[in-house]
């Protein structure tokens, strides 16, 4: 059966000669030798599927007793640590411990909340949701109510469910009611109707919406993206641009998040990590195709001359080639 997190534009895929008990043996050796073998690690780690890296800890397991990702904690240290664990951990179990960092000790992350759940498919948030309660003992919906507020907050809770249409089918009439119905809910009338564009946006498939912004602008004159603005504020318009960038383009949303996670003073590494680990087996092709289109500059080029060390190695290897 075809997974759910894996896609057709990814830079990482199944390892041709894999076998889990080997590999598992090569890596304990990596770890439990006299000073780490970083290269074998990350040679065997950064060349193989996330469903086949999940057999090898399940290998490592078995003949040794130990969790895999416990010893990796254990030996290695800082980004490039986090790096190799997120690496051995299942994507569900992953997006849903980087929404409890988004949310956790002083002040919430919107932007990585915003992020994962703009993001993910609804199957994908389904499966994180219990991967949620499974780790935490907690609803993921719980826990954005108690983090979030206002619209915003019942936004969120509309994506966390997993509701939206995943259908690829367009309806030309539906279309234009949402349009028209957004155009009344915002531009034509006075105060702004949050709740229709919370549904809409957050219910509709993508190239559902995508049709709709385009009649959208027929109506108005202008972009969605101009209405929201000029409407709504704070954290429900960051999240709402969101949606429409990624109902339009969402490779290209993610390399702005990629760009603005290296640029500037200080790497992002929380996000750094993120996306280059959960989309590397989806869409991290066209993502780094749109990096180079927007910038002028490879990904590649970016995390070289922005990270160091083994993390920048073994990043760069998940990033594939070079653009």
């Amino acid at each position: 059966m075809a997974s759910i997190w894996v896609g057709h534009r990814g830079t990482m895929r199944d390892y041709p000669g894999f076998s889990a008990s080997v590999d598992a043996e090569a890596i304990h050796k990596a770890i439990r030798g006299i000073g780490t073998d970083e290269k074998t690690l990350i040679s065997i780690l950064t060349e193989r599927s996330n469903a086949q890296r999940q057999l090898i800890a399940k290998e490592y397991q078995a003949a040794y007793g130990r969790e895999l990702k416990d010893d990796l904690k254990g030996d290695l240290s800082g980004h490039f640590k986090c790096l190799m664990v997120a690496l051995v951990t299942p994507p569900a179990v992953f997006d849903a411990k980087q929404l409890k960092k988004s949310m956790k000790g002083t002040g919430t992350s919107e932007d990585a909340l915003i992020e994962i759940l703009t993001t993910r498919t609804s199957r994908q948030m389904k499966e994180i949701g219990q991967a949620y309660y499974t780790v935490y003992k907690k609803s993921l919906g719980d826990e954005i109510s108690s983090e979030t507020s206002g619209d915003f907050r019942k936004a969120l809770l509309t994506l966390a469910d997993g509701r939206r249409d995943e259908g690829l089918k367009v309806d030309e009439q539906l279309a234009k009611k949402d349009a028209q119905i957004l155009y009344n809910a915002g531009e034509n009338r006075w105060g702004t109707d949050e709740d229709t564009f919370t549904e809409i946006l957050c219910l509709r498939s993508f190239p559902q919406l995508k049709l709709a912004f385009d009649e959208y602008r027929n109506i108005s004159q202008k972009d969605i993206e101009d209405s929201i603005k000029g409407e709504l504020s704070g954290h429900f318009e960051d999240l709402l641009l969101a949606i429409v960038c990624c109902a339009r383009n969402t490779p290209a949303f993610l390399a702005r998040r990629l760009h603005q996670a290296l640029k500037g003073a200080g790497t992002d590494e929380f996000t750094l990590n993120r996306i280059m680990v959960s989309r590397s087996e989806i869409d991290l092709l066209d993502i780094r195709a749109e990096f180079k289109k927007q910038y002028g500059y490879s990904l590649h080029s970016a995390i070289k001359s922005d990270t160091s060390g083994d993390y920048a190695i073994t990043l760069v290897k998940i990033c594939g080639g070079d653009d």
